[in-house]
């Protein structure tokens, strides 16, 4: 397996693949079988260019397959479809090779055509498709489209795509981004047959309510290059795929693979432990050891995800340093961790897990000191200070496993210094429209799963723009992020990140918390799941273990 000093492609570098096509055309793997996997809600939809979801992505990665893939266990970038990639001196120009001998389900080819066409597709996109809530990634990360009524949206750092031979495409941007690469390792850049597109109507022009979510493509024809093709959606039940015998890679040893939605976590629970289903995610920390001695099998992502507490400067109080400070001085991390949080847990100190590029070791920390932060809050005038503190319920996500048990933790550390805390709490998506939508908030709970491995997926998701989720306006530190951004190389990126972090520890815009441990629970039969902490978990390594 290619290293991760090999992928990180730099000036004019080269990322090459050492993995050769094993089941092309061979069939299926041996073993065969049904595997069964619960999921905590449906996909919103089956075409990824307009997914944001980890359930949509979940099964997706099943049926697409991108340019560049991640090493197994790792968030970093490795060759997929393209074998190799070379990027030019200014970051401008990258030139990708490809597999060989790779074709779409519909059997259409793979080829530098198909690559450009889908490149050309998402830049192309009119009227509702550029909304943050249909093209989220490439909007957010291509910044503009080839019209729009909306200046801000036009034009943007995608300058081209050229087919230079029938296995090389060359992408080209209009402005350095370091992050280029892995971020092609996200679902939502995954290569989608051109003609499967364009039969069947993706974008959303024809007899789908004007909204690409529910056309034909993406309701009932997704089609990919993937280890899995598509059978079936029953809406609220499952997805049921069925393995790719023609598959150009290691062919999936399963016959079949269903996903099944089950959005109770304590349901998904028993549903294992009746054998109506084969494994899940989202375990809760409370039901890990329990399940470990019935003799399930219990498997740990490697953190790459931030809990935080987030401070709405639009409420007065909280507009003042010293009082977001003394929030910070009062919170004991190790006792949080130890009272709400999975084991193997580890406290946070900045807005991105220590793995990324620009991870300061150096940067401010607000210890746990119940007595400075009495006394920072008698200097701010507020020694009886008081705030809403919002959280959501009935709810389990990997930043976060237990929001009910991480806000009692919190609410007791805050009232121990003198805060009253009054509790506000939502279902979890009224709580992110009201986080995310409007000023009605105070100090919330909230996090994020990194989607690859780049500082920018990080602290330029929480802090590149003004937002209501802050509800403050900071030129510098928007303009700090933007220049990060910007560099062609992680190498260039790395003390523009430090400088990022510590303008942002200074700030103290909420309080790094933690990054909880995901696990996941499978029946004794399954071996051979890879977990991946950006969850790039593709089931053709599963096989199913005779009982």
């Amino acid at each position: 397996m290619v290293g991760a000093a090999a992928l990180a492609v730099a000036g004019s570098g080269c990322a090459a693949s050492e993995r050769e096509p094993e089941g092309g055309g061979s069939g299926g793997g041996e073993g065969g079988g049904t595997f069964v996997f619960a999921a905590s809600s449906d996909p919103v939809m089956l075409d990824p260019a307009f997914g944001s979801d980890g359930e949509t992505f979940r099964v997706a990665r099943q049926i697409f397959e991108g340019l560049v893939g991640t090493v197994p266990g790792t968030a970093d970038p490795a060759p997929l479809l393209a074998t190799e990639w070379t990027t030019s001196e200014d970051g401008l120009s990258h030139t990708f090779t490809l597999q060989e001998g790779v074709s779409f389900h519909d059997d259409t080819p793979f080829d530098a055509e198909a690559v450009c066409a889908n490149f050309d597709r998402w830049y192309a996109w009119e009227g509702v498709n550029q909304s943050p809530n249909l093209s989220y990634y490439y909007g957010n990360l291509f910044r503009g489209f080839a019209s729009s009524d909306d200046p801000a949206l036009e034009g943007g750092i995608y300058g081209g795509c050229t087919a230079d031979e029938e296995l090389q495409a060359t992408v080209t941007l209009t402005q350095p981004f370091a992050g280029f690469i892995p971020s092609l390792s996200l679902p939502a850049f995954s290569m989608q047959s051109p003609t499967a597109l364009e039969e069947f109507d993706a974008d959303g022009t024809e007899g789908s309510e004007d909204d690409p979510r529910f056309s034909a493509y993406a309701t009932e024809n997704p089609t990919g290059t993937g280890p899995f093709r598509f059978e079936s959606w029953e809406r609220g039940q499952q997805v049921t795929l069925t393995r790719n015998d023609d598959y150009w890679g290691e062919a999936a040893s399963v016959d079949e693979v269903i996903i099944r939605t089950i959005p109770d976590g304590n349901a998904r629970l028993q549903a294992l432990q009746s054998g109506d289903i084969d494994g899940y995610d989202l375990v809760s920390p409370g039901d890990v050891e329990g399940l470990e001695a019935e003799g399930f099998t219990i498997a740990d992502r490697a953190p790459f995800n931030i809990l935080y507490l987030g401070f709405n400067q639009a409420v007065p109080e909280l507009q003042d340093v010293r009082v977001r400070q003394a929030i910070a001085h009062a919170i004991d991390r190790d006792a949080l961790i130890s009272q709400s949080l999975p084991e193997g847990t580890t406290p946070a100190t900045q807005f991105m897990p220590d793995l990324v590029v620009g991870y300061n070791d150096q940067v401010t920390q607000y210890p746990y000191d119940p007595d400075r932060a009495r006394a920072l809050l008698a200097e701010a005038g507020v020694p009886d200070l008081s705030v809403t503190f919002n959280y959501p319920t009935g709810v389990s996500r990997p930043y976060m496993p237990t929001p009910e048990d991480t806000f009692l933790a919190l609410q007791s550390q805050l009232q121990a210094v003198g805060i009253t805390v009054n509790p506000q709490q939502d279902a979890w998506t009224d709580y992110l429209d009201r986080i995310n939508g409007t000023p009605d908030h105070g100090i919330h709970l909230l996090g994020w799963t990194g989607d690859y491995n780049d500082p920018d997926n990080f602290v330029g998701t929480f802090f590149g723009t003004a937002g209501p989720e802050w509800g403050f306006d900071n030129p510098e530190l928007f303009s700090a992020l933007t220049q990060a951004r910007g560099l062609p190389t992680p190498e260039e990126q790395e003390p523009a990140y430090a400088a990022v972090n510590e303008q942002i520890a200074q700030f103290v815009p909420g309080v790094p918390l933690a990054s909880p441990v995901p696990s996941l629970a499978f029946s004794p039969r399954v071996e051979g799941y890879e977990p991946s902490p950006v969850q790039d978990e593709v089931w053709n390594t599963i096989t199913l273990a005779e009982e």
